[in-house]
Parts: structure tokens; sequence; C-alpha cells
């Protein structure tokens, strides 16, 4: 039998499977010889920026905005073969994108507005394959930075919109339909990561929504159709600030929310028709904070919500068999804080959620399920919520929550009919 083939990436050399990029980039599309082994290796140590200004008045369509800096990116797919990936990004510059929409008079059009900003990104999918993952990510630049500014005091949103940013350092995303994906990631961050949204305006009488997502390390496998996942995980945030932030403002609001959710150390997976045994192990000592803020004089429904969470875990099965071995520390603080200020108006609903360490596992919902769960949690940084609502005037509903938990961990099995 011949010897596995090896395909070293570097730069925008080509290799198996599809790759693309940004700032450092890798990019192919060939069909996978047997025991394919993928080399992915990306060092990018200048700073990526993106910005956009832009002055708008009187528009009488769609105001859509869309900006991105990435540091590292590589993306690949298996198809009825079996593939190694094995990928090492190493990210020591900045990433910042930031999006400046100013809006005169009346905008007819919906406006939408998307800024984004990533350290390290692996995205590989698997359809009737077996796929092994050895991946390591790694952020030692300075910041991970995504605004949006969007508005004026006297601008009028007709059709309402959405204004997002988003920031995240490393992000790895494994997709598999009729496969075996195994393997390990490991992800750690040392960057600043931060992301601001920002509505301005006088009028907007439609349904408009403003939010920031910020998270250091994101993992997310999603595998179905006689499936299985076998993986370790291994998450570690040093940074100094973890910080999302979003802030929705109008004189006159038909459908408002600001929304804002802060992750220092995340993995959600999900497995349809095999076992799932995951290894985790995330540590956190970076302060997390979350904030979302409403403003309105007259208001029909409007919302601040907003969470924020050291490490958080969640693996599900939809079949019979799941392993957890979960370990969590945190020592930094988790600080959550939503916030509605108005006057005349109707329904108010203001949340906030802070966590420091959460764990979910739950297997099939129309099978017998077997679970075998190892849990270690130790939280010793301060977390805290906080919901404040102020009526200068008169509202009709008014239904607010905050909670607080240090560690949380949740595991069960469903039967047919539950």
């Amino acid at each position: 039998m011949a010897p596995p083939a090896r395909i070293r990436l570097a730069g925008t050399i080509a290799a198996t499977a599809l790759y693309v990029a940004a700032a450092t980039e890798a990019a192919a599309q060939s069909a996978p010889q047997d025991g394919t082994i993928v080399l992915n290796e990306q060092l990018q140590l200048g700073d990526v920026f993106s910005h956009q200004t832009i002055n708008v008045v009187d528009a009488t369509g769609q105001v859509t905005v869309n900006t991105s800096a990435q540091g590292n990116q590589a993306s690949g797919a298996v198809q009825n073969d079996s593939i190694v990936v094995q990928s090492n990004q190493d990210m020591r510059g900045d990433a910042i994108a930031r999006s400046d929409v100013t809006l005169g008079g009346d905008t007819g059009g919906p406006v939408n507005v998307l800024t984004q900003a990533g350290g390290n990104y692996l995205a590989v999918s698997a359809y009737d394959s077996t796929l092994g993952v050895n991946a390591v990510q790694s952020n030692t630049g300075g910041n991970v930075n995504a605004t949006s500014e969007v508005g004026t005091d006297t601008a009028r949103l007709l059709s309402g919109g959405s204004v997002a940013a988003s920031a995240i350092s490393n992000t790895t995303a494994l997709y598999g339909e009729g496969s075996m994906v195994s393997g390990s990631i490991d992800q750690s961050n040392a960057a600043i990561v931060r992301s601001y949204s920002r509505v301005d305006s006088q009028y907007i009488p439609a349904e408009a929504s403003v939010t920031a997502q910020t998270i250091a390390n994101a993992i997310a496998v999603n595998s179905g159709q006689t499936s299985g996942q076998n993986l370790e995980l291994n998450q570690s945030s040093t940074a100094d600030f973890i910080e999302a932030e979003s802030s929705a403002n109008t004189g006159n609001g038909w459908n408002l929310a600001a929304r804002a959710r802060a992750n220092a150390n995340q993995a959600v997976l999900y497995n349809e028709g095999g076992s799932v045994v995951i290894g985790s192990n995330q540590s956190n000592s970076s302060f997390v904070r979350s904030a979302a803020t409403t403003t309105a004089f007259d208001y029909g429904r409007v919302e601040a919500q907003a969470s924020g969470a050291a490490n958080t875990l969640s693996v599900g099965n939809n079949d019979i068999f799941v392993e957890i071995d979960n370990t969590q520390f945190n020592e930094g603080g988790v600080d959550v804080t939503s916030t509605f200020v108005g006057t005349n108006g109707y329904d108010i609903y203001v949340g906030a959620e802070a966590v420091g360490n959460q764990v979910t596992g739950y297997a099939c919902s129309e099978c017998a399920g077997y679970m075998d769960a190892t849990n270690n949690q130790t939280n010793s940084g301060d977390v805290s919520a906080r919901a404040n609502t102020t009526v200068n005037g008169s509202s009709r509903a008014v239904i607010t929550g905050a909670n607080a938990v240090g560690n949380a961990a949740t595991f069960y099995v469903s039967r047919s009919g539950n």
C-alpha cells in the first residue's frame, strides 16, 4: 500500500480539500488520497485592519455594510474518504474592524451593519468520511476588536434593521455527515477581545436589534446522519479583558432591542447516530464583562439582554451513549449589566445572566440513552448580574431578571415522550 500522502500548507500554497484564508491564507480543492494528511502552518506577525466610513442622507432603499478583519483562516472538506488535518495557527498582531455609518434624514429600507474581527479560524467538514483533526490556535496579539456605530440623533430608520459587532479570538468549527470526527483542539488566548455596537436615532417604527458578541476561544462541532465524536478540548484565556457592549437608543422606537454576550471559553457539541466521547479542560483568568443598554423616550416593545460566562461546555447526543470528562477553572471576574431608561410606553424586558463555570450534557430524546459524566469545577472569581430599569413616565409591563451562578452543571437523559 502506498504511504500516506503528506501535503503542507503555508501562505497561499494549495493542498487537499478546500482552504481559504484572510491575512494568512491557505486554499485548495482536489480529491483526497487514501490516508491523506493536510498540514496547515499559519503565522500572522503584523496587524490586520478594516475600516469603513459611510455617510448617507435620505436613502430610499436599504443600507448594508459588511466589514471584517481576520488574521489566520483555513477551511476545508472531505467526502467519501479519510483525512487527517494537522493545523497550527499563530496570531501575534492586532485584528481590528470598524464600521462608522452616519445616517441623515429618512432611511427607507432596512439598515444592516455587520462588523467582524477574528484572530484564528479553522473550519473542516466531512461527508461519509473519517476526519481526524489536531488543531492548535494561539493568539498573543494585543487586540481583537470589532466596532459598529450607526446613526445620529436625527436619524429616522423607517424599516428598522440589524446592527452587530462580533469579535472572536480563536474559532474551530467542525461538521460531519455520516462521519467520525476525532482528534484534539487546543486554543489559547492572551489578546484583549472586545465588541461594541451602537445605534443613535430619532425614530424607528419597525423592529431593530443591536447586538455585540465577544468570545476568546470558541469550539463548535455538529455532526449527524449516523456520526460520532471523540475529541479532546483544551481552552485557556489569560487576557486582561473579554468585553461585549451594545447600546440601542431612540426617541421613539416600536420594537427595539440591545443584546450583548461575552464568553472567555465556549465549546458547543452536538451529534446524532453514534457515540460521543469528550474530554474538556477550560481555564480562564480574564475579566469578562457584558453590558446591554436600551434607551427610548416613547416605546412599544423594548429589550435589554446581557449574558457573560468564563467557561461554558455543552455536549448533546441524540443517540445512546455520551461520555464527558469535564474540568473548568475560573479565577477571572464576570460582570453582566442590563439597563433600560425610558419615559412612556408599553412592554419592557430586561435580563442579565452571569456564570463562572457551566456544563450541560444530554443524551437521546427517543431511546434508552446512557451517560457517563465526570465533572470538576472551581470558581474563585466574583460573578455579578445586574438588571437596571428606569421608567420616568408610564408603562404597561415591566419584566426583569438577574441571575448569577458560580458553578452550574446539568446532566440528563430524556426518554421518549419527555
